[in-house]
């Protein structure tokens, strides 16, 4: 097929999730009149990770001190809430329980308090049994709790909906059903090749999500990450038991996973999630238990860091594919913060998969990932938090973009 070139942008977006739509707002607020493009490959924008987010905005608690995460979620957290009070989004900063149900748990809740204070948490403190119980009466097998004030709730999906509009009224062009083949690097441009068209700009940033790996390959072909797919299926409290759940109810997170385990989320729009669990998923948009795609998982399978991790922790993701299949299994982790809940409070909500980077050597990336490449950014590795810090994550890739092309 023959693309015919245009020449016509400063910045060319690729991807309309949260992180590069709010990359593309940022653009414009420092550059009005400058001309962008983002690109996103589905009809509709924020149709993967962020329009599968539970809405949870996040304080910075887990985060190690001076991390990209812990900053970009501090300056993120406080950017997010001034823009849904300006957009009139709904949200609330309602806070979160983390509980601690054994004592080597209760060591580990000593150090997120430490950390959540060394990342200026406002409020945060320990909580004794009666007072978790104060604020969540049906959790009643805490032995120790976290109290995180600062912890809300949103629809990202709205967010990105919002950012969306700004960039438009603003001048920037969106395009739906454009799915990147090529990303080359021509001298001081950036050229784009979709399965319709070619552009180039002055510079371009990557923001693929669950494909960020495979564009990034396109400019550094020794690429030393994966992405690996790990899907979250979650279950819904039903409406007669919702109430079970004043806001949010948190285990205390095994150090050494970058994932914070099944939990209790009330969402803005209504209801109580309860979950995720967290497994391999057979293709990187495989959301349903049974779906296949065989060319993702037989990639994911040749990228030797997926043996080393599974040769690690395979106990642990047997155990999570016992629960995904098997319902008592899944309530049998939620009463470990809910002791009464059972089987029939619960119905199968709204599954999810996270763009997790791995490395060759089997170790998850813990931090947010950038590769550059010229006058061409990747964000290879922006798992959660980067829905509460998409605003800042977006402004520090346009200040690095202008020392880049100035």
């Amino acid at each position: 097929m023959t693309h015919s070139l245009k020449h016509d942008y400063d910045l060319i977006i690729v991807g309309g999730g949260i992180v590069g739509l709010a990359t593309g707002y940022q653009f414009l607020k420092k550059n009005p009149g400058q001309k962008l493009l983002i690109l996103e490959k589905e009809t509709e924008l924020a149709q993967h990770q962020t329009g599968r987010n539970s809405g949870v905005i996040h304080s910075g608690l887990y985060y190690q001190p001076g991390s990209l995460k812990a900053k970009n979620c501090l300056d993120g957290y406080a950017a997010l809430l001034e823009f849904c009070e300006q957009e009139s989004i709904p949200h609330e900063v309602c806070g979160k329980v983390v509980v601690a149900t054994s004592l080597e748990e209760i060591n580990t809740l000593d150090i997120l308090h430490k950390r959540g204070i060394a990342n200026g948490l406002q409020g945060i403190k320990i909580l004794e049994p009666e007072e978790i119980q104060e604020r969540e009466p049906y959790c009643t097998s805490a032995l120790k709790g976290l109290l995180v004030p600062q912890t809300g709730i949103v629809d990202y999906f709205s967010v990105a909906q919002a950012y969306a509009k700004i960039i438009k009224q603003d001048g920037g062009d969106i395009i739906l059903g454009s799915s990147v083949l090529d990303i080359k690097p021509i001298k001081n441009k950036a050229e784009i090749s979709t399965n319709s068209q070619s552009w180039t700009s002055r510079a371009a940033v990557i923001c693929a999500g669950l494909q960020s790996d495979r564009l990034a390959r396109k400019t550094e072909i020794n690429l030393p990450l994966r992405i690996l797919p790990v899907k979250g299926e979650y279950y819904e409290l039903k409406c007669q038991s919702a109430g079970m759940v004043k806001n949010l109810i948190y285990p205390v997170p095994d150090p050494a996973f970058p994932f914070l385990g099944v939990h209790f989320t009330r969402m803005i729009q209504g209801g109580v999630e309860c979950g995720p669990n967290a497994v391999f998923a057979f293709g990187r948009e495989a959301y349903n238990k049974f779906d296949l795609n065989i060319s993702d998982t037989l990639e994911s399978i040749q990228w030797p860091g997926l043996w080393k991790i599974a040769s690690k922790h395979w106990k642990m993701q047997v155990s999570e594919f016992y629960r995904s299949y098997s319902k008592k299994a899944f309530v049998s982790s939620l009463q470990k913060l809910i002791p009464s809940i059972t089987i029939n409070d619960i119905a199968v909500g709204t599954p999810g998969i996270r763009a997790q980077a791995l490395d060759r050597t089997g170790n998850f990336l813990d931090d947010f990932d950038f590769r550059f490449s010229g006058n061409i950014i990747h964000v290879c590795n922006a798992p959660s938090p980067a829905a509460t810090a998409s605003l800042s994550i977006g402004k520090t890739i346009i200040n690095r973009l202008s020392i880049m092309i100035d």
